[in-house]
């Protein structure tokens, strides 16, 4: 690390690194050195990282000293989070437990019953009905159906609550052009954040007992398509129709109500769709911290190397996207064709 101490004597900072000394343990590059291993392609001038600039000065910082600070910055700042977000987020908390207790005390002819009735009002499809009922005729034939009751219900609150937020955020960014520069980054990092790393914030700030850790990490996954696409869709509103209404008299709310989103709807719920789906795959990764449904089932296959019960699970899980995807796909489509018919009228 001959360079480097020379760069750091050179720039008159060696008093302020001898300063910087501590009795830490061995760095893995200096154990290595001991035994005669090569560090690295250039053991004279090697990439100038953390690590190999602490050998040459003991005051700048290692890696494991950054990601040490940033867990001690978080603990710290634990506990008055925790005192802001526990009252807010425990409505999250009652409504999965409600909602999971509500379909495990239905008897399984009712389920069915209210499934399919809800299905065939939302598509008017009698082939989409039927498809559901043999989905989960299949999958009470494996006995995963309520495991699948389970994950449907976790889905359905986390879904409602993604619309109750999306949608008035898409709404705000859509009258805001800075709203949207502000706002657009954030969906950014929500959409490309793996989805594994949603979990090791909550997992400090809550029990792993509280449906609310889960919730959370669904909500945020899954957010990001209804927000962008209730942007882009009241965006995509034809200008002449909006200045129409306004030449009516309409006041901002009857324009919003009335015209820009009855326009956008198809937008609005190809979002939905694609947050319908995230939930669903969210779920599954979610069992790692107690979610409850058939991603219980893929980790005990994946713990106790169980291959056939996992295979099912995945299998279930499969056959639950698909019928999630057409029913509202089949919806979105309804409601296309319901509001072309009135256009033409």
């Amino acid at each position: 690390m001959t360079s480097y101490s020379g760069l750091f004597n050179g720039l008159g900072l060696r008093e302020w690194c001898n300063a910087g000394a501590t009795e830490a343990p061995e760095s893995m590059a200096d154990l290595l050195a001991k035994v005669g291993t090569p560090k690295g392609s250039d053991a004279t001038f090697p990439f100038p990282s953390l690590d190999n600039l602490h050998e040459a000065c003991h005051a700048v910082p290692r890696t494991r000293d950054v990601t040490a600070g940033l867990e001690r910055l978080f603990l710290n700042v634990k506990d008055p989070i925790k005192v802001v977000l526990d009252p807010l987020t425990q409505p999250l908390s009652w409504m999965l437990q409600n909602a999971i207790s509500g379909v495990q005390a239905l008897p399984w002819w009712l389920s069915f019953l209210v499934l399919l009735a809800i299905v065939q009002i939302a598509t008017r499809r009698t082939r989409v009905t039927i498809f559901v009922c043999l989905a989960l005729s299949t999958l009470a034939f494996f006995d995963h159906f309520d495991f699948a009751m389970q994950t449907l219900a976790i889905i359905i609150v986390c879904t409602a609550i993604c619309v109750v937020l999306g949608v008035p955020i898409g709404i705000l960014m859509s009258r805001s052009n800075r709203v949207e520069r502000s706002i657009l980054p954030l969906l950014d990092l929500l959409q490309t954040l793996p989805s594994f790393v949603y979990l090791i914030p909550l997992i400090f700030l809550f029990s792993v007992t509280e449906p609310k850790l889960y919730g959370i990490a669904i909500v945020l996954y899954a957010i990001v398509p209804i927000v962008r696409l209730t942007n882009l869709g009241i965006r995509l509103v034809d200008r002449d129709i909006v200045e129409a209404a306004e030449a009516y008299g309409m006041t901002t709310w009857q324009k919003l109500m009335r015209v820009e989103l009855p326009l956008a709807l198809p937008n609005i719920m190809a979002g939905l769709n694609q947050t319908i789906m995230m939930s669903l795959s969210m779920v599954v990764i979610a069992s790692l911290v107690s979610a409850p449904g058939l991603g219980t089932l893929v980790l005990r296959g994946i713990n106790k190397l169980e291959l056939g019960v996992g295979l099912v699970a995945g299998l279930g899980i499969v056959l639950l996207a698909i019928v999630l995807d057409r029913v509202s796909k089949a919806s979105l489509e309804r409601i296309s064709l319901h509001k072309l018919t009135e256009g033409r009228s």
